[in-house]
């Protein structure tokens, strides 16, 4: 069991609210300069939380959409630490939980206890490495990521054991990153299948101590909701960077993709 709770935004959004919606995007996408724009512009228009990509040439979980915008930010040039740079300054500005999502490769040319301290000096709140086993984590990692106050989010599948479910849960902070399908993101077919409810049922079913958010093929109100069922929020990735990818006003185009998923008017 998990005996240090961490007490920061994440676990504070997760006591008071339901339906969380969580936004991925990639950082320097669609241009190198919208990273902060993006961050405002979301919690403007009423976000839960948000997912930083950190951009990566060789992502395993991602979808074309999403590997797509990451090398377009690559070619923008953004860089793990032009990022803390552009965030420097993001607690002035925005309170609602930040959390980055890469790979650890990155992570372990920056440097793995200078990336937590530079975690914490910006006010990031989570982390989420797909690539990052649970063993490592516990061995080498766990103790860092408690001492400069950052949640690890791990993710389950429907493949994921009951034994590997339950030993997530003892070892997560913050929330389990629910993947909906045995898929990258953004899959080639977008909602949720009624073949994924016996799977969501039976992780509700297991009554874990760490709140869950559902994502790929998040991608609408219908959606949204759905997951809403089953799990304390959900996680929409592709279809907002489709969407930015398209876009002429960042800010009028953040507000309405928000309130659509919200079914606001």
């Amino acid at each position: 069991m998990n005996t240090l709770i961490l007490k920061n935004r994440l676990s504070s959004l997760f006591a008071e609210k339901k339906n969380i919606l969580n936004i991925y995007f990639t950082a320097g996408f669609p241009q190198i300069g919208d990273t902060v724009r993006i961050i405002k512009a979301l919690q403007k228009a009423g976000v839960d939380m948000i997912e930083i990509g950190v951009p990566f040439s060789d992502p395993l979980a991602d979808g074309e959409t999403i590997q797509k915008s990451s090398q377009h930010a690559i070619e923008n040039g953004m860089t793990l630490p032009l990022l803390f740079e552009q965030l420097q300054y993001i607690r002035n500005e925005v309170d609602i939980p930040l959390l980055l999502m890469g790979y650890l490769n990155p992570v372990l040319q920056f440097g793995i206890e200078k990336f937590c301290q530079k975690c914490e000096e910006t006010g990031i709140d989570g982390i989420i490495l797909p690539d990052l086993p649970t063993r490592e984590f516990v061995e080498d990692y766990q103790s860092l990521f408690e001492k400069h106050q950052l949640a690890n989010v791990f993710l389950i599948t429907p493949q994921t054991s009951e034994q590997r479910i339950r030993q997530i849960d003892d070892i997560s902070q913050g929330f389990i990153y629910m993947v909906s399908s045995a898929s990258t993101t953004g899959g080639t077919k977008s909602g949720t299948a009624d073949s994924q409810i016996p799977y969501f049922e039976r992780i509700a079913a297991m009554n874990l101590q760490t709140p869950k958010l559902i994502g790929f093929g998040i991608s609408d109100k219908q959606s949204f909701e759905t997951a809403n069922c089953y799990a304390h929020g959900a996680i929409i990735g592709s279809a907002f960077i489709k969407m930015l990818a398209q876009s002429t006003d960042l800010e009028q185009d953040i507000e309405s993709f928000v309130k659509q998923i919200r079914g606001e008017k």
